[in-house]
Order: C-alpha cells, then sequence, then structure tokens
C-alpha cells in the first residue's frame, strides 16, 4: 500500500505583509467527508505498514501487562468519619472508588467496603470515558463528578446521593474538566465554572440542588485569561482564580455564607502571580513579588493588606504549592534541580531528606485539614512510588504502602543517574538517566531521549514498571530538562519561553550531541519522543537537525505554530499568547515563523517518524498534525517511514482505558525499537 498523498488546494495567509502558502488548510474540519476519508487512509496506511511489527507490538503490550498489577486499591485518605480510596480491579479498564467507615487507620482491614463510583459499569471497552473531578458534601451523602465521553474539554456535571446510589436530576453540561467543582458547607449548593465556545472556562455559577436556574457570580470577560475555584483546605473559603501565565487575580467566598457574593484579594497586576490559602486566623500568599522563585507571605484574615514574609526569602528554593493542617504547613517546590518538600511549624521550616541521587517527592491527596498524618509519595526511576504517612506534630516518616511491581524486579540490576550537558550558550541542562547495568559495556546502546520543555512544567524522574521490558532490552532512557520547564526555578521557565523559546530546542539537540560525545549511544540508534508541546519540540528538532535521530515520535504535536496564535477562533488559542507571545506583535511573528515545524520543513532528509493525534483533541486540533504529515511527505527526500495514526474517538490523551493505553504504547515503542536495531 502506497502512502496517502493529500491534495494541494492553495490557501494563502498574508500578515505583516508576509504571504504564507497552506496548501493543505482544507483538512481543517472533521466535519467534512474528504477530510474523515483522508485520517481513515493514513489510518489504513499506519495499520499496513505497522503488521511486520505486530510480533513485537504484541510482545511488548504481553510483557506491559505482566508488569501492571491485576488488581490494586490506593492508600485509604482520611475525610470525617470516612476512609476513601480507589482500586483496580482484575481485567478491568478503569478504576473503582470506594470508601470504609473506620475510626482510624488499623481498623480499615475489617470494615466494610461502599462503593461510590465504579467506572467500569460506564463504559465498554471501545467507549472513551473521563471522570476528572469528584467531590464529596460535607455530610458525606452526595458525590458529585464530572464525565466527558467525547476527549473534549466539556464536561457533565452529576450528582449521586449515596445513601441510595440513585443520581439526581441535576445535570449540568459544559462544566471545564478541572478545578471546577466544589460544594458549599451544607451540601446544598454547588459551584462549578462553565466554558465558553473555545473551551475557556470563564463562567463561575452556582446552583440550588433541585432548582434550574442557577446564579452567575462571575464571568472573565479578559480572554486571555480562564478561571478556576478551589476550596481552602480549611474548608472555610471557596477561591476563584482568574489567571493567565503572566498574572493572577483572587477572589473568595466565605462558605459560613454560602450566598454571599465575591470579595476581591488583591486586585490583578501585569508580571504579578499568586496563590491564596487560608491557615487559622490568617491567610498564606505565596507570590512572585519582588521574589522571582516566589515568596512566602502572611496576613490577618480581618486585614489581607497588613503582610510580611512568614518565612525569609531564598532565591535558591522555587517555592510551588502550599498544603496548611491544622498541625502544620507543608510546602513544595524545587531546589538543586530536584522536587522538595518542607515543613513549618514552631516558626521553623524544615527540609525532608531524601537517600537516592535523584528521586521525585509530592503532596497526596489529603482530605482532612485536622488530621495529624499528612500522605506523601516518593519514587524514582528505581523506586516505586511509596506513599508515605509525614507526622505533622514531629516531622517523622512512616511507611504505609508502595506500589506492587508484578514479575521479578530488583533494583540493584539497574542504574540511575544525573548527568549535565552543556548549551552552545555555556548553559548546564540536567539529563535524568536510567539502564539496566550492562547496557552500557559493549560501546554505545540504543537511547530513548524524552522531552517536554513548556509551561513551566517539569519532567522529573519516575518510577515506570512498564518501562522495564525497555530496560531489559538494553535501552538507556533519558529526560532532557531543557529549558521552559521549571527544573532549575521560574527562571528556567522564562528562558525557553516567548523570544527564547529557541533554546528549548537547541538544548534538547545539545543533551543529543552530548550522550553520543560520551559514547552512550549514536545517531543511528537515538530515538526520541515527546507529546504535545513535547511535540512541539519533536517538530522543531527534526526541522534543525535531522540527522542526529534515527527515529521521532511526536504525539499531538503543536507544530502549526504560526497559524494557530493567529487564529483566536481556535479552542484556547487567547489563553497560549503569554506563553508564545501573539503573532500580531510583528516580533513574536517574525520569531514563531522562524522556529514553526509545519512552516519549516525543507527538501531534505529526515528520520523515521510516527504522529500521534486525536480527531476531538481541544488542545492541539488533529489539523495540526495531519497538515504536517502531508507536507513532509511532500517536501522530505528520504524514503523513511512517516506515519499519521488518528484516533477516531478521543482527544489529547489518547484511550481512556489502561489497557487501551497499554496497547498505543506497545505500538509506539515497537516502532522505535525497530528503527533503533531492536527487533526482539
Amino acid at each position: 500500500m502506497k502512502a496517502p498523498v493529500a491534495q494541494k488546494q492553495p490557501h494563502p495567509h498574508v500578515l505583516h505583509g508576509d504571504m504564507r502558502q497552506d496548501d493543505y488548510y482544507w483538512l481543517r474540519g472533521a466535519e467534512k467527508p474528504e477530510v474523515i476519508a483522508y485520517l481513515e487512509a493514513e489510518n489504513q496506511y499506519y495499520e499496513e505498514v505497522m503488521k511486520p511489527l505486530s510480533p513485537l507490538t504484541d510482545r511488548l503490550y504481553q510483557e506491559m501487562v505482566a508488569r501492571v498489577p491485576a488488581d490494586e486499591a490506593g492508600v485509604a485518605v482520611q475525610d470525617g468519619p470516612y476512609y476513601y480510596y480507589s482500586r483496580m480491579a482484575a481485567e478491568k479498564q478503569y478504576p473503582i472508588y470506594a470508601r470504609k467507615r473506620a475510626e482510624d487507620r488499623e481498623a480499615l482491614a475489617d470494615a466494610a467496603e461502599e462503593i461510590i463510583l465504579d467506572l467500569n459499569t460506564m463504559a465498554t471497552d471501545n467507549d472513551f470515558l473521563s471522570v476528572t473531578i469528584q467531590r464529596i458534601s460535607d455530610d458525606h451523602q452526595k458525590l458529585a463528578y464530572l464525565e466527558n465521553r467525547d476527549g473534549t474539554d466539556r464536561y457533565t456535571l452529576y450528582v449521586r446521593d449515596l445513601t441510595t446510589g440513585k443520581t439526581l436530576p441535576d445535570q449540568i453540561t459544559g462544566v471545564f474538566l478541572y478545578a471546577s467543582l466544589e460544594w458549599d458547607k451544607s451540601g446544598m449548593y454547588l459551584y462549578y465554572t462553565k466554558v465558553d465556545e473555545m473551551q475557556r472556562p470563564y463562567q463561575l455559577w452556582r446552583h440550588h440542588l433541585g432548582e434550574t436556574m442557577d446564579v452567575l457570580l462571575y464571568e472573565e470577560k479578559d480572554v486571555t485569561f480562564s478561571i478556576g475555584i478551589q476550596k481552602s483546605r480549611s474548608g472555610q473559603y471557596l477561591w476563584l482564580k482568574s489567571e493567565n501565565k503572566e498574572t493572577d487575580e483572587a477572589y473568595f467566598i466565605d462558605l459560613d455564607n454560602a450566598l454571599a457574593p465575591l470579595q476581591l484579594f488583591d486586585a490583578r497586576r501585569p508580571g504579578i502571580k499568586y496563590d491564596v490559602e487560608h491557615w487559622e486566623n490568617r491567610f498564606l500568599i505565596l507570590s512572585n513579588q519582588g521574589a522571582k522563585n516566589f515568596r512566602l507571605m502572611t496576613c490577618p484574615v480581618s486585614d489581607p493588606r497588613a503582610r510580611e514574609d512568614l518565612i525569609p526569602y531564598d532565591d535558591t528554593r522555587y517555592l510551588q504549592a502550599i498544603y496548611p493542617f491544622r498541625e502544620a504547613l507543608v510546602i513544595t517546590g524545587r531546589q538543586d534541580g530536584l522536587t522538595q518538600i518542607w515543613t513549618y511549624r514552631n516558626d521553623t521550616l524544615e527540609k525532608l531528606s531524601w537517600d537516592e541521587p535523584i528521586y521525585t517527592v509530592d503532596v497526596w491527596t489529603n482530605r482532612s485539614y485536622d488530621t495529624d498524618e499528612a500522605l506523601v509519595t516518593y519514587e524514582s526511576f528505581l523506586t516505586p512510588e511509596h506513599t508515605l504517612g509525614l507526622n505533622l506534630r514531629t516531622g517523622a516518616l512512616s511507611f504505609l504502602k508502595a506500589k506492587t511491581v508484578p514479575g521479578p524486579y530488583q533494583a540493584e540490576q539497574y542504574h540511575q543517574e544525573r548527568l549535565w550537558a552543556k548549551a552552545d550558550d555555556g548553559t548546564a541542562i540536567p539529563l535524568s538517566v536510567v539502564y539496566k547495568k550492562g547496557a552500557l559495556d559493549e560501546g554505545p546502546a540504543p537511547l530513548i531521549l524524552y522531552g517536554y520543555g513548556s509551561y513551566g512544567m517539569s519532567m522529573d524522574p519516575t518510577f515506570s514498571a512498564t518501562r522495564l521490558p525497555l530496560l531489559d532490552r538494553g535501552i538507556v532512557y533519558v529526560v532532557a530538562h531543557v529549558r521552559g520547564g521549571a527544573e532549575l526555578g521560574y527562571s528556567w521557565y522564562e528562558n525557553g519561553k516567548f523570544l527564547a523559546k529557541k533554546n528549548t530546542f537547541t538544548d534538547f539537540i545539545d543533551a543529543a550531541r552530548d550522550l553520543i560525545r560520551r559514547g552512550y549511544t549514536t545517531s543511528e540508534r537515538l530515538a526520541a519522543q515527546g507529546r504535545s508541546a513535547g511535540g512541539l519540540l519533536m517538530g522543531a528538532i527534526v526541522n534543525l537537525a535531522p540527522e542526529l535521530f534515527r527515529v521521532v515520535v511526536p504525539g499531538v504535536p503543536f507544530v502549526d505554530v504560526v497559524n494557530t496564535m493567529s487564529d483566536a477562533t481556535i479552542p484556547l488559542t487567547s489563553l497560549e499568547w503569554d506563553e508564545w507571545g501573539n503573532p500580531s506583535d510583528p516580533d513574536y511573528y517574525w520569531y514563531m515563523k522562524s522556529y514553526s515545524p509545519y512552516d519549516n520543513v525543507e527538501a531534505k532528509a529526515y528520520p523515521h517518524m510516527l504522529v500521534l493525534t486525536g480527531l476531538n483533541d481541544p488542545r492541539v486540533a488533529y489539523w495540526e498534525p495531519a497538515k504536517w504529515v502531508a507536507r513532509l511527505r511532500d517536501t522530505k527526500t528520504d524514503t523513511h517511514t512517516l506515519l499519521l495514526k488518528t484516533h477516531m474517538g478521543a482527544g489529547h490523551g489518547g484511550s481512556s482505558g489502561r489497557y487501551n493505553r497499554l496497547k498505543e504504547s506497545a505500538a509506539e515503542y515497537a516502532f522505535m525499537l525497530d528503527k533503533i536495531g531492536i527487533q526482539q
């Protein structure tokens, strides 16, 4: 079967006196039969080309499944008289959410289980199903949750009566997928955020159970801002935050009076980011005002203007989140290129210490403000996720549970390390590396280099049981912590956005060259992988340095940067101007055009590529990768494999069921492994 050839239909874009010819603009519009026919032809070509790899795909899938526990329960989290948890059942695709009524953790074993939501009864294997938010009313009698069945960001709100198991008539559509749903104290009112036609969360509403006329509390009219809501950990306040990538503004409602109007906490000021929490009789403010890596301030609830630093500012600490408990304050952030946790009590700040050279720690789900025990998680490339109990009175850690790894696994058979590559401008780029001992004994090894590098999101070293089949085949797996993330603080993020975005791409290329120079791999044995903004990274590197990589897998890649950022009718575009810039400004336009993958395809050899997308993706529209693949097919000079796989029933995240996701991962890895010389 020959690769599909997309028709060319000239469509010029003109901006700032510059004309860009877009021959594949016609692929925009999933309602058009000719578009669906083209995508299905690409999918058929994908299936045909991947047939010879089906034995390897099947082996990888079976090995991955064998590494996933058939059934496993998460750590139960106390909330009032109940302990809440989720569990996976053997051969089931989705989690089961349950609770037990118990006086303490020791009594859980003998307590009866009550299932509050079983996603497996709500979907079949071929359905897409996502449930993102679940909120229990304060009296523990009602469950509000969000459900989606098409992969978009538009969810439907449902309420279940936990005393009867019945779903109430209250049903609200168009709710955003996260930070969008909370109860009041009485359990009679729900607060929720709705999305506009661009899928931007922009309105806060209050719903009274059993009634149909909801009350609009807030509407964000600036299209570059979006809103989210969250209860304070004390349960006393509802916080509304309106934000873009550069500026925040917060409002609150005292939930002792659920019908009260919103109160402004601090008006938006360009460039000022802040979060607010409630602790005892004061507010806590985490802000970048006069502090690049954020300072922690406090003020009385009665006088929000009377602010002072709670702890001295330290530029080596990037503070990211605060978790107040009655007994202590827990803070998460970054230092020395790694995640960190601090506790603050009795006017003393203490950092928790860990044994391994690279790791990831975080504060886990904690429902109770009054608890003496906060749950935290720890993991690394070698250590499966451990849930630990942090005693808020003493600071001591106790082991609660570790994720199981079926099959033989001995951490001492593997090696993890932190390397530092040097960029052309002298910047040191951290690399997190893991491989099975002996992989490098006979010279350069096959290597997968992963990257992201946008939005200040850090790619930290975490354990993956489904990565073990790769390591056991001699693969070296590396994460490049390129600029645009926040691994080394907020400046690391700023130095990889706007007019410094190219640092993200050149950092990744310099990381690849460093690994080749060290003898870890060669260009013929080097694969690269990234998703979403990481897919943009993949698109940029194959234009800038295609000779470095044998195979590249861009997932849901943001590759048509100029066109998307120029069109405010595309969902979420206006929210992205504070990350990439607005092309209406000629400086941003020309800079974007200089790196946008779609605009920089050239007549030259490219690596093998498997490009993945979803028809219902609201974050990176399917037509971006479809257009890019069409232009690559028409322009590139090599005979390397180029595939486009469109998931016709999902969005940005691919399949929703755990086994279906593993099948997709197995196919991606089979494609990469085959091209870097591993056929078994």
